[in-house]
């Protein structure tokens, strides 16, 4: 069932390392997920500089999804909100026609402390590419989460396992926080035509192959997959309905190229708004 095996490649983005998974040239996209970074594990020392953060920047077309395992993000963006997130909550962003945010580590820079999560981007259907842009917190009542057996699980938007989160999604998708004990069997079902699993930390066997931490299976489909921890692990499984092919340059992605390059041209000629509580810097368009 394991159609590709994809390694993380190391980012550093300015005092802090990424781990980026999708995109890749041998796959674009999982269901509607287009992009995923695995943040640190880093531990910041209080006082980190003001260059470790996120300043403003733009996207179109997709939603982000911020999740964390450890550690807080302050987020600010251009429709009014700001809005920490801290481990077990989903901030869910839509673009759409055009949005601009900021990522601050001020709990880090005040206190010091650990930062570790996932920040992934699914795009929309193309009738929602252009939709009014938006944000929403949901906190961990709005996440089902399930305990049996040395599996404990969350789920963290769309629907899956019978359970639905309260996130509210543009496609049919899944996306879920495993945590396994040594030994502990977990099955991934068939009911998507697209899935992905990703080992956050840890190792699993899948097949007889043992995959540690840092890489994405990616399944074909039409069968259930089983996982087996061989340590303790944390692993994140998502997937679902493929929306076709998208084109990304830099932050913004859409199903049509030129509309890449009209946002770009927007940004560079500063007709996108900044966040209306984080607006005295922004990061210029790459080259």
């Amino acid at each position: 069932m394991i159609e590709l095996v994809i390694d993380q490649r190391r980012r550093d983005l300015g005092g802090f390392e990424v781990g980026r998974i999708l995109p890749v040239a041998q796959r674009r996209h999982v269901g509607p997920f287009v992009f995923f970074d695995h943040m640190g594990p880093v531990d910041f020392p209080k006082g980190i500089p003001l260059e470790r953060d996120v300043r403003p920047h733009p996207h179109i077309g997709l939603s982000t999804v911020t999740y964390l395992f450890d550690g807080e993000i302050m987020h600010r963006d251009s429709v009014g909100s700001e809005q920490a997130i801290r481990p077990g909550e989903v901030n869910w962003m839509t673009a759409g026609s055009g949005i601009t945010h900021s990522e601050r580590f001020e709990k880090a820079r005040a206190e010091g402390g650990a930062l570790h999560g996932i920040q992934a981007w699914v795009a929309l259907p193309e009738a929602d590419e252009e939709t009014d842009p938006s944000f929403h917190h949901y906190g961990a009542d709005d996440l089902p989460t399930y305990e049996h057996g040395g599996l404990w699980a969350r789920l963290v938007a769309g629907e899956a396992f019978g359970a639905k989160a309260g996130v509210k999604t543009h496609s049919p998708l899944f996306y879920v926080h495993w945590v396994l004990q040594p030994g502990t069997k977990a099955q991934l079902p068939a009911e998507y035509p697209e899935r992905a699993a990703y080992v956050a930390v840890g190792s699993v066997e899948v097949e007889g192959r043992t995959v540690e931490a840092g890489h994405m299976l990616v399944f074909a489909p039409g069968q259930p997959v089983l996982f087996t921890a061989v340590t303790p692990a944390v692993v994140m499984l998502l997937g679902g309905e493929p929306l076709g092919d998208r084109y990304i340059d830099w932050n913004f992605v859409s199903s049509r190229k030129e509309r890449i390059e009209q946002a770009k041209a927007d940004w560079r000629a500063g007709r996108m708004k900044l966040p209306d509580l984080d607006d005295k810097e922004f990061i210029p368009l790459p080259g």
